[in-house]
């Protein structure tokens, strides 16, 4: 590692733009607020015509089903849609200004995607291939993610302080949590009985019951913390921390930090495999990928990619990894077999988030149903399924 980023610069890493943050101070206080959001406002006729997504290849379950990446650009306002059986671009949605995350619910069919310029969310048919509803959130939406049973979709406010959650089956906002400083990453356990959020600013995850959207504690991470991903099993939390150059790796049984491990230049996005085993982590500074052996807490490899990966998102079936690069406009795939890119794919202009459609079964590609706080003696998350 050449040294950590700059205090003062922390980045919101997949709009891909440098935010200035305040240095962390003190604890905020807690408090939910019901929301009375205006109506979902439709896609209006100025909205361009998009490239419609042929139906087969949009929801899992289906003959000739496959798993789709959806990949935010924030400088083209809109998503491509990447076939990953293919790795080639099969359409456009045109979305909100400055989209900068993505994710899938979990039968695949909506794609919601924060339009962080715009101070709203773009609600995409997998289906029909174009947006259908726009919801106004708080002030700069950076990530988003959706609950285990899909009945709930949370939304970061970078510049809010707050999180917006969305029902999903009306497309509006129905309560604001106020959080920490900044709040960037989002994560559930598998069984939904937690949210998890990065604030980049006051360095530290907040964890949310989502039921009363109460937060139960805050746990004190590494400078500049935006990305989160949590192993199947639901024992660990991985946490990018972009200033210090370095992963938090938490125990959701205690809450607390159980080891450090250190990456590459500016971590930004992260994910696990679907077997637990190993987690990727896009350094957005550094130009590579590191690969964290989850049982022993180290970097075991490191994948040399584009300039300035960003988003990363991992197969169903866990053999492949897709990073997006914001400087070069491309996604590289990467073959966790033998960890090295195999394949580029071009997108538009700025790309950032990414998020995949989940298994074909319509499931998660961990088990929502699996208990939570597993992991196997010595701190090791349990493995699921068969090696990819």
């Amino acid at each position: 590692m050449s040294g950590p980023v700059p205090r003062a610069l922390v980045a919101s890493v997949l709009a891909g733009l440098l935010v200035y943050v305040q240095p962390a101070g003190a604890h905020k206080t807690a408090r939910t607020t019901g929301t009375t959001a205006a109506p979902p406002v439709p896609a209006g006729p100025s909205v361009p015509a998009p490239l419609p997504v042929p139906g087969p290849l949009s929801v899992p379950g289906g003959p000739g089903a496959r798993a789709l990446a959806y990949v935010a650009e924030l400088h083209s306002d809109s998503v491509s849609v990447v076939d990953t059986r293919t790795n080639r671009v099969v359409g456009t949605v045109p979305v909100g200004d400055g989209p900068d995350s993505t994710a899938v619910t979990p039968d695949g069919s909506t794609v919601y995607v924060t339009d962080s310029g715009a101070d709203t969310v773009s609600v995409i048919d997998a289906h029909r291939g174009e947006v259908v509803a726009t919801v106004p959130v708080g002030d700069e939406p950076s990530r988003v993610a959706v609950s285990p049973d899909g009945r709930r979709v949370y939304v970061a406010n970078v510049a809010s302080d707050d999180v917006s959650v969305i029902d999903a089956r009306r497309n509006r906002v129905v309560a604001t949590i106020e959080v920490g400083d900044a709040p960037l990453g989002l994560a559930f356990l598998p069984d939904g009985s937690r949210l998890y959020v990065a604030n980049a600013g006051s360095d530290e995850v907040w964890v949310i019951g989502p039921r009363r959207h109460r937060v139960l504690g805050t746990v004190p991470v590494g400078e500049g913390p935006t990305t989160l991903a949590v192993t199947p099993d639901g024992s660990r939390v991985y946490v990018s921390n972009l200033t210090s150059g370095d992963v938090s790796v938490v125990d959701t049984r205690r809450d607390e930090v159980v080891a450090t491990v250190e990456v590459g230049d500016g971590p930004a996005g992260v994910a696990v495999l679907p077997d637990g085993r190993r987690v990727y982590v896009a350094n957005t500074v550094g130009d590579d990928v590191s690969v964290i052996d989850t049982c022993r807490n180290e970097v075991t490899a490191t994948v040399p990619v584009g300039e300035e990966p960003n988003g990363i998102a991992v197969t169903p079936d866990g053999s492949r990894v897709y990073v997006t690069e914001f400087a070069d406009d491309e996604v590289s795939v990467i073959g966790t077999r033998r960890d090295r890119v195999v394949a580029t794919v071009e997108v538009g202009a700025g790309p950032t988030g990414v998020a995949i459609t989940p298994a074909e079964s319509g499931r998660p590609g961990w088990s929502a149903r699996r208990p939570p706080f597993g992991g196997e003696p010595g701190g090791c998350p349990r493995p699921v399924g068969p090696r990819p």
